[in-house]
């Protein structure tokens, strides 16, 4: 509950949506189309938007935005995909998958509503009042009924202005991590050459033929309050497994989560919905299970951990990624398509050259990425506290 500030519900504070059909009610030729691939789930941006003919517009292109509107996903809410409509996408059209909140600026500020929408208490009653097993979602109605603390347009402003600053400092240290990630590929490049030509000749084979490829569940486990993490795709960022915001899972459906798929230190975990590639190396010793992921474990003669990670981290694997790709709006992909990828097999001695020079920096790089870590988990806080009226 937030100290001193009134919880209205989000219907009560937004202003209504216009609606049309491109192919009736728009005089241009094309328009710029906003869908949930769009939305970049861990920027909370939109990244990708493109230009759709009036004579091919998609059945959910219905929704005209404006500057300043929150997009909430409705689908998956667990993936929390919500971004702020920037000036240039003003008058483009979203599709239906979407709950688009206007703030009545007299009364809610853009920019403190979208710091709300990824809040934990927020995606955690999203996730509570979802619907459908397999393709999980949450009507609009249901979102408008969610209550935010409302305190003064100039107390909503500050609060904004700091959780922004939070922000772009996450931002830096993930940028840090990123160019960290590009030596990583450059070395990898230079040692085993291009994997879309392989130049130096290496023999392949499928991902499945050299490890064990296999997946967690993929069924909708009763959540408890409290009891065993159970990791997903959206768990799986910034290079590692975040627990921090976890559902749990009673015993029972741990262990036989765990009798098929059980995570070992040394495994790779890689997202088959949503953002998929992003490949994790599992570092500590695990005590989670494992849902809609991939779990890649190594057995004697399997290439090194390393070596594989690099090769699924690379922008080759990720354009086979794009082709196998069998989502629309929600990407994802098979377990099959995943053990069917094609892996160059360099020497043995030459992939343990490779490993030691990662280990050089591998100090720098645990480094960057415990203080990233604790960036996260002190913004988190902030949010929480932002929200309960402490700051």
């Amino acid at each position: 509950m937030t100290h001193g500030s009134p919880q209205i519900a989000l219907g009560e504070l937004v202003l209504p949506v216009s609606t049309c059909n491109p192919e009736t009610g728009m005089s241009e030729a094309d328009f710029r189309y906003i869908d949930l691939s769009s939305v970049n789930q861990q920027t909370k941006t939109i990244e990708l938007d493109r230009r759709v003919q009036v004579a091919d517009t998609p059945s959910r292109a219905r929704q005209l935005i404006k500057a300043g509107d929150v997009l909430v996903s409705t689908v998956r809410p667990n993936l929390n995909a919500v971004a702020v409509v920037p000036n240039r996408l003003d008058g483009a059209i979203a599709s239906t998958g979407f709950c688009v909140l206007r703030p009545n600026p007299e009364l809610l500020r853009s920019e403190y509503l979208f710091h709300w929408v990824r809040t934990e208490s927020f995606i955690s009653e999203m996730v509570r009042r979802a619907t459908g097993a397999s393709y999980p979602a949450v009507s609009d109605r249901i979102v408008c009924e969610s209550a935010i603390p409302l305190p003064q347009i100039e107390e909503q402003r500050r609060i904004a202005a700091i959780l922004d600053k939070a922000d772009a400092l996450r931002q830096k240290r993930r940028t840090a991590l990123q160019k960290l990630d590009s030596l990583t590929q450059s070395l990898f490049i230079d040692i085993f050459g291009d994997p879309a030509t392989n130049p130096k000749g290496w023999s392949q084979a499928s991902l499945g033929a050299v490890c064990d490829v296999r997946d967690g569940t993929h069924d909708s486990p009763k959540y408890i309050d409290k009891g065993f993490p159970l990791v997903t795709s959206k768990n799986l960022t910034g290079g590692r497994v975040d627990v921090s915001s976890v559902s749990f899972i009673s015993e029972f459906d741990y262990e036989a989560i765990n009798r098929r798929s059980k995570v070992d230190r040394g495994d790779i975990l890689m997202p088959m919905i949503g953002t998929i590639g992003s490949p994790v190396i599992v570092r500590d010793e695990p005590k989670f299970a494992i849902k809609n992921v991939a779990l890649i474990k190594f057995r004697p003669g399997s290439p090194l951990n390393c070596f594989i990670h690099a090769y699924l981290s690379s922008e080759y694997f990720e354009r086979q990624i794009e082709d196998g790709n069998r989502g629309g709006t929600q990407k994802f992909i098979f377990l099959g398509d995943i053990r069917a990828i094609r892996i160059p097999l360099p020497p043995m001695p030459l992939q343990k050259s490779f490993e030691a020079l990662l280990r050089s920096y591998s100090v720098c790089f645990e480094s960057m990425m415990t203080s990233a870590f604790k960036i996260d988990s002190i913004c988190a806080a902030f949010q929480h506290r932002a929200f309960r009226g402490e700051l």
